[in-house]
């Protein structure tokens, strides 16, 4: 009887979680298709680089108002209205790779294509493995508070004029080792049933893949860029 239990949990929690994945990652391709076009949009219309703050300030607040209502219909607004802010301001960074540097659209094209080669690589690793990456989610959040933080110290300080562009490109490396295994972790949690929510799982991996490209596009600008 017991094994006859814990066999019907088992397939329940692995049908929960299959949902889940799925709903993720069907919403993960809408709201990337969307991302884009906003980015597109704001290209385009050749949108000069916001103000940093601004965009944090705007970040931070549809990312607790999708927090805030993510077990009702509302979340799927606030998620759109995240992605296609952050969407919105990649535009005006293309602007500056593709314009400033004669072979830009192929280091954009190349961050593209490295970004998707990562994220279904990795994916399809913790499917395939059914590994359980759930013992480095303090590293990855210690990790991205500490590299966060250097970030806006670095900005400041470039504001003020003064710019440390070895820096820059270490915490740019930096993000792109967290975001990989911000990935595995996202995806293992699903897997296992550390996450129920498509919409959060969603709001993860989308941003793990948005500063995943914008950290290989200032890596490859810095290494295959020419003036």
């Amino acid at each position: 009887m017991n094994n006859s239990n814990t066999t019907v949990v088992g397939q329940a929690r692995t049908s929960v979680s299959n949902k889940v994945l799925k709903n993720t990652y069907i919403l993960l391709s809408i709201t990337l298709l969307f991302s884009a076009a906003t980015a597109f949009i704001s290209y385009i219309m050749n949108i000069s680089i916001i103000n940093p703050f601004i965009t944090l300030g705007l970040y931070f607040l549809t990312l607790y108002l999708t927090v805030k209502n993510k077990n009702n219909s509302f979340g799927l607004f606030w998620v759109f209205c995240l992605t296609g802010l952050l969407g919105f301001t990649l535009g005006p960074i293309l602007n500056i790779y593709i314009n400033s540097f004669s072979n830009g659209t192929e280091i954009v094209a190349t961050s593209m294509m490295l970004t998707g080669i990562i994220f279904l690589s990795l994916s399809a690793y913790v499917n395939y493995s059914k590994k359980d990456f759930n013992y480095i989610g303090g590293f990855i959040t210690s990790g991205i508070i500490i590299a966060f933080l250097a970030s806006i110290a670095l900005l400041i300080s470039a504001m003020m004029g003064y710019y440390f562009p070895i820096m820059m490109l270490g915490i740019s490396g930096l993000f792109s080792l967290l975001m990989c295994g911000l990935i595995l972790y996202q995806t293992s949690a699903i897997i296992h049933g550390g996450e129920n929510n498509y919409i959060m799982a969603t709001v993860t991996l989308y941003i793990s893949i948005y500063n995943l490209f914008t950290s290989l596009l200032h890596i490859l600008g810095a290494f295959m860029g020419e003036e």
